[in-house]
């Protein structure tokens, strides 16, 4: 093997003596020579060290020149041999390549030819060992990507935790002794995920992801598992588990470790709290996807308490799913009967009392269950993607009426039609919008689609993108429960909207609660800055009334100014009536909160 500054090394092997020196005398100024007189003190020095060239003659008393060569490569496949012989005929130097010389030298020898069929045969040598070389680093290269690929099939990415596939592995492992040691599977998952990469991009979210992991890695030990499931959902394997309570510990140690602020890069601090899910086995399952199946059903659960809490499995939890999808078949039929029934709330312009617009709420007439509301069925609508079937539905319901109405002299009406993030994205959106408005013979203007402050942060570009087009058609669009999602007042003035909607939950307080009012106060304010139209949901008390009509809040809804009703029963006379503004009492209780407020 040839190094730098070190010598070649030939071993040379003849049982003439005086051939022996001269070789030596020959080479010995570049190479580095060692004499055998026989091929058996030749094999004798070759187990002490290796030659890069052997140069042999063939006729030797005892082991020939030719037996040798191949017991020189059984042990040294690389070394390169030179056969040496008096007899110059073609037929021995055949035999002497066939037994795996690389080449033939007679006698008497041409020193020239010597040297320059040595040096040949040493190029030969460093060819060997670069393609042995080349073949060994292409080894290591195919066994390291070999694997990496096996790493990353059993990998996140992101985080380097196991995924799903190897937690699956994990889990099978422990259930084969889980008589003798029980375990626990936890699926969590971070509330309101999806909101903070809506506002802050998904560079924050990943950042949120790894240092989550990092945390939660921190409150198991060194022989449990933790691995990345999905965008926002992580799952836990605890094994010698000898009770709930050891579970219960982990769970609330997550959720402790959840608290402190994660820093999330561009100098922006995020919250996040956890929802999990609690499978014990073997008490739960014998099978690793039914201890996890019962672990996500949980985990729906806690999601479904609002979230930052932890649930343990019972049983009645798969009930819930069942019916869950006994109401999916349901809701399908209703799609394809048309079972669903709109009904419409006013909106009303506080300054004059008189109903401008109205929003349409859909219902579901179900044959056994009688009217749900969309709380009872939109998020499963959602899930499914029949929400684009119900959304389009009560889209030309909505269009149709309201049509009716101006036809029937009511005056130039709106109508306010809910919207989710889901239909707006689908890609033929817009044309279905134009055909509907076309289909009523409706004026775009007519026309306003709320869209959740929630869906817009959630989808933020493609959902700005698609709403600019929107607007672009003529068609008004509000965001709806501002103030109960993620977003901040600052974010207002770059969302494409004609609209904000004042979520209940402050106008509820808005003379009880002085937090609520300023709030209100400064929300307004900004919105009229900013040429935005502000209309307040959840007006019950004339007091709520007169204090968002004294902040020139422009329109309201609520059952103070109208329950939602069917079509046919609109009481127009009772919507549009010369309304007398009495509000000098309330005025004034209005000024006294501002006075507070300022102080």
């Amino acid at each position: 093997m040839f190094e730098k500054n070190v010598l070649p090394a030939i071993l040379i092997i003849d049982d003439e003596e005086q051939i022996r020196r001269l070789l030596t005398d020959l080479l010995s100024a570049e190479y580095e020579c060692v004499q055998a007189c026989s091929a058996e003190e030749a094999l004798a020095v070759l187990e002490t060290r290796t030659f890069d060239l052997v140069l042999s003659d063939i006729n030797m008393s005892g082991i020939t020149g030719l037996e040798l060569v191949p017991r020189i490569h059984e042990s040294t496949p690389d070394t390169v041999v030179m056969m040496i012989s008096g007899q110059q005929t073609i037929d021995v130097a055949i035999e002497a390549m066939r037994a795996g010389a690389f080449d033939f030298i007679t006698k008497p020898m041409d020193l020239r030819q010597v040297q320059a069929g040595v040096a040949r045969a040493l190029s030969h040598r460093r060819l060997i060992e670069d393609k042995r070389r080349y073949e060994n680093h292409l080894e290591e290269l195919v066994q390291e990507r070999t694997a990496k690929i096996e790493h990353l099939a059993y990998h996140d990415r992101l985080t380097d935790l196991p995924n799903r596939n190897l937690f699956e592995i994990r889990c099978e492992e422990a259930l084969a002794i889980a008589p003798a040691r029980g375990g626990a599977v936890l699926l969590v998952s971070l509330d309101r995920f999806k909101k903070i990469v809506g506002a802050l991009g998904h560079a924050a979210g990943d950042v949120l992801l790894t240092t989550a992991a990092a945390r939660m890695q921190c409150c198991i030990r060194g022989h449990d598992v933790i691995a990345r499931f999905e965008t926002d959902e992580f799952g836990i394997l605890l094994t010698g588990v000898e009770d709930a309570t050891e579970v219960t510990d982990v769970a609330l140690t997550i959720a402790a470790a959840m608290k402190p602020s994660f820093s999330v890069g561009g100098g922006q601090d995020v919250f996040v709290t956890t929802s999990i899910g609690i499978s014990l086995f073997p008490a739960n399952g014998n099978d690793a996807a039914t201890i996890i199946r019962n672990a996500r059903a949980a985990l729906d659960q806690a999601k479904q308490l609002a979230g930052n809490n932890y649930q343990f499995y019972v049983p009645e939890m798969n009930a819930q799913a069942l019916t869950s999808l006994g109401l999916e078949t349901n809701l399908r039929r209703a799609v394809e009967e048309n079972e669903f029934v709109t009904y419409y709330q006013p909106i009303v312009c506080l300054a004059s009392g008189k109903t401008v617009a109205f929003e349409a709420l859909v219902r579901w007439q179900h044959p056994r269950l009688g009217l749900l509301n969309p709380v009872d069925f939109i998020a499963l609508a959602e899930d499914t993607g029949l929400i684009l079937e119900i959304g389009t539905l009560v889209m030309r319901t909505a269009c149709a009426q309201v049509r009716q109405w101006q036809c029937e002299g009511h005056g130039p009406l709106r109508i306010a039609i809910n919207v989710s993030a889901r239909q707006v994205l689908e890609k033929d959106f817009l044309d279905q919008l134009i055909g509907v408005l076309a289909e009523a013979r409706l004026d775009a203007q007519s026309l306003e689609l709320e869209i959740t402050e929630t869906s817009i942060m959630e989808n933020s570009e493609s959902a700005i993108r698609v709403l600019s087009d929107i607007r672009r058609l003529g068609v008004r669009v509000s965001i709806d429960d501002f103030g109960t999602g993620y977003s901040s007042l600052s974010y207002l003035k770059h969302l494409p909207i004609d609209t904000v909607k004042l979520d209940r939950s402050f106008v509820s307080g808005v003379t009880t609660d002085l937090k609520d009012a300023a709030l209100v106060m400064a929300i307004v304010s900004l919105a009229h800055n900013l040429n935005l139209q502000v209309i307040a949901e959840g007006i019950e008390t004339n007091e709520q009334h007169d204090f968002l009509r004294s902040l020139k809040c422009d329109e309201g809804q609520g059952y103070l100014l109208g329950r939602p009703a069917p079509a046919e029963l609109i009481d127009w006379t009772r919507l549009n009536p010369e309304r007398k503004q009495n509000v000098v009492a309330s005025h004034r209780a209005t000024e006294n909160i501002r006075l507070v407020i300022n102080e």
